[in-house]
C-alpha cells in the first residue's frame, strides 16, 4: 500500500543511526490510506550549506536544488555539450566573436510564488555569487557585466570569447524579491521547479511536494519526495533491500553483487563526469620536491588499490579527465597511461634517500569521510611504512574539518589528499579548478607553480578554436601528470539501487542532476 508522507519521517530512526532493527522500523511505517505517497531518496552524504543556490555547493544539496530551481539550460539526457532550455526560450544569440550571449526567457515561466520569472531575477542570480564574494564566485568570473535589454530577455557580456560558458548557462535562478526579503532562504527556498519546499529537518531529512501549478509542459508523477542521507553503506543497501528506502544512491563496491542480485531491486548507473585523484602539497614540505612525489608513486600500486576498493563501483582513470570527455575531444591516453609506476619499495627508498628525506619525517595524509577515498589514503600510508618511515598520520577527517585544510597549502596540515571533483562536460572544469593558480586556496590545495602551464590552461579557457583549446590541454595534462601534481586514481559510476516500485527512473552521468521529472523521464512509485 502507499506510504504516507505522515509516516515516512518514522524512518529517521534509520537515518540517525538508532539502535532498531529495520524490520522492526518497517513494522512502523507499514501502510496508510488516504495520504500523498512518498518517495524516499536516500543519499550518501550531508548538505553542507543549505539550499540556497547563490552560496551553497555540493552534489548532495545541488541533487535537491534542481527539483526546487530551475535554469535557463539543462544538460540532455547524455550530458554532452548540447543543452536543451528549460526558462530560456530557445538558443542563446551568440554575437561579438563569442563574448556577447543573449537570452530569452519563456514567457509564463513562473516562481512558486506566482512572480514571473524576469531578466532581473537571472541578472541577479548570477551577480550574486561574485557580490557576496561566494565559493561559486569562481564558476561565474568570466562574466564581465549582465544587462536587462527587457523584462524577458538578458545580455551576458564576457570578458573574453569562455568557449565553455554554454554550461555556465545551467546555473540555478532565484527569485531576487524573495531571497532579499525572505528569513533563511536556504531553509525557505523558492524557485521554479515542478517541485517546492515543504519542511526539513538539520542532518535528518527534506520533505518536497509536486507543485501542482507548476508553469511547464509536463507534471511530475510524484506526489511527494523525502530525502535523507545516510553515510554508512551497509545500512543504506539493507534500506533499500528492507523497503525502508526506494531509491539509494551509490552502490559500495563490496555489496555491489548483493545488490545486483536482490529480487526487490536493481542498479541503475552511467559513469559519471567525475575524477577521483591523490594531490600533493606542492607548497611546503617535502613533497613540493617532484621527485618525492615520484617515490611516492613508487611507494604503491594506483593500479591494485583501485582494483580491490573501487571496482566494480567505478574505473581506473589515468587523467583528469573523464571518459566522456576523452572521447569528445580525441584525446589520447596511451602516453597518459604509461606514467604511473609499478609498486617498487627499493626504487621508492633510493629516491626519498635521494632527497635526504629523513626516516623519522612526520607524513600527514587527510581524506574526507568516504570509503574509497579513505581506502587510497591508507594505501600511500601503508606504502610509506613499508619503505621504513616511522611516522605516518592518516586521518579521515569530517567534511567541515577537511574543507578546513585541504586548501591551505600548510604543510603542518597536510603533505597530501584524497579528494574528488565533478565538473561540466568541457575539459576546462578539470583543469582550471585543480590546477589554476588563481584557485590556490579556492578549489585547488596543490599550490602547483609551473607559470607555463598555468598559461596554457588559461589560454585554453579563453580561446573559442576547439582544436587549439585540445593542444594546450594535451601539453598541460602531460606536464601536469609528468610532475605528478596529482595522482589520478579512478570515476565512478553513479549507481543507485532502485526498487521495483519505482517507474522510469535512470542515472545521469552529471552526479548533481537526479531527473524525477525530464524530457526523457518521469519518476512513478506504485
Amino acid at each position: 500500500m502507499p506510504r504516507s508522507a505522515k509516516d515516512i519521517t518514522r524512518r529517521r530512526l534509520l537515518a540517525s543511526g538508532a539502535a532498531a532493527s529495520a524490520a522492526a522500523i518497517a513494522g512502523c511505517i507499514g501502510g496508510s490510506s488516504g495520504d500523498e505517497t512518498v518517495l524516499l531518496f536516500t543519499q550518501s552524504k550531508g548538505w553542507g550549506y543549505g539550499f540556497d543556490p547563490v552560496v551553497s555547493n555540493g552534489v548532495p544539496s545541488t541533487q535537491i536544488n534542481d527539483q526546487i530551481y530551475e535554469g535557463l539550460y539543462t544538460y540532455n539526457e547524455d550530458a554532452t555539450s548540447s543543452l536543451v532550455p528549460v526558462l530560456a526560450d530557445g538558443e542563446p544569440e551568440i554575437s561579438d566573436d563569442g563574448t556577447t550571449w543573449t537570452v530569452t526567457i519563456k514567457d509564463g515561466a513562473t516562481f512558486q510564488n506566482g512572480d514571473d520569472v524576469t531578466a532581473e531575477d537571472v541578472k541577479y542570480s548570477y551577480e550574486a555569487p561574485v557580490d557576496e564574494e561566494t565559493e561559486n564566485a569562481g564558476e561565474l568570473n568570466m562574466i564581465e557585466s549582465i544587462e536587462t535589454v527587457d523584462d524577458k530577455t538578458v545580455e551576458f557580456n564576457l570578458k573574453y570569447p569562455y568557449a565553455a560558458f554554454n554550461t555556465t548557462l545551467i546555473w540555478n535562478i532565484v527569485s531576487k524579491s524573495e531571497r532579499e526579503g525572505g528569513d533563511d532562504f536556504g531553509h525557505n527556498p523558492v524557485g521554479s521547479g515542478p517541485f517546492q519546499w515543504v519542511e526539513w529537518e538539520e542532518g535528518q531529512y527534506v520533505l518536497l511536494e509536486r507543485w501542482d501549478d507548476y508553469w511547464g509542459e509536463q507534471t511530475p508523477d510524484l506526489e511527494r519526495v523525502e530525502f535523507d542521507f545516510v553515510t554508512e553503506q551497509s545500512t543504506r543497501v539493507t534500506g533499500l533491500e528492507t523497503g525502508e528506502s526506494d531509491i539509494i544512491e551509490t552502490i559500495p563496491p563490496q555489496l555491489w553483487e548483493d545488490v545486483k542480485g536482490m529480487d526487490s531491486a536493481s542498479i541503475e548507473s552511467t559513469l559519471g563526469i567525475g575524477y577521483f585523484y591523490l594531490a600533493f602539497n606542492c607548497n611546503e614540505g617535502p613533497t613540493a620536491d617532484p621527485q618525492v612525489r615520484e617515490a611516492v608513486d613508487y611507494a604503491f600500486s594506483m593500479d591494485d588499490a583501485v582494483e580491490s576498493f573501487v571496482e566494480p563501483a567505478g574505473v581506473r582513470q589515468y587523467s583528469p579527465f573523464p571518459q566522456s570527455i576523452v572521447d569528445s575531444w580525441d584525446f589520447s591516453t596511451d602516453e597518459w597511461e604509461a606514467i604511473p609506476h609499478n609498486r617498487d619499495v627499493d626504487q621508492a627508498t633510493q629516491l626519498f634517500e635521494d632527497a635526504g628525506i629523513s626516516m623519522d619525517y612526520e607524513w600527514n595524509i587527510i581524506v574526507p569521510p568516504d570509503d574509497m577515498r579513505e581506502a587510497i589514503g591508507e594505501s600511500v600510508s601503508n606504502g610509506l611504512k613499508e619503505v621504513g618511515f616511522n611516522n605516518v598520520t592518516f586521518e579521515r577527517l569530517e567534511w567541515g574539518t577537511f574543507l578546513d585544510l585541504y586548501n591551505t597549502g600548510n604543510e603542518d596540515d597536510y603533505n597530501m589528499y584524497t579528494l574528488g571533483w565533478s565538473g561540466s562536460p568541457d575539459p576546462e572544469a578539470f583543469t582550471y579548478y585543480l590546477f589554476a593558480q588563481e584557485q590556490e586556496g579556492v578549489t585547488n590545495g596543490t599550490f602547483y607553480r609551473n607559470d607555463e602551464v598555468d598559461q596554457q590552461i588559461i589560454d585554453a579557457r579563453e580561446d573559442p578554436d576547439k582544436e587549439s583549446r585540445r593542444e594546450m590541454y594535451i601539453d598541460a595534462t602531460n606536464t601536469i601528470l609528468e610532475d605528478r601534481v596529482h595522482l589520478p586514481a579512478y570515476n565512478l559510476y553513479n549507481s543507485y539501487g532502485v526498487s521495483n516500485s519505482v517507474s522510469n527512473f535512470q542515472s545521469h552521468p552529471d552526479s548533481g542532476t537526479i531527473p524525477l521529472l525530464a524530457d526523457y523521464a518521469n519518476v512513478g512509485l506504485e
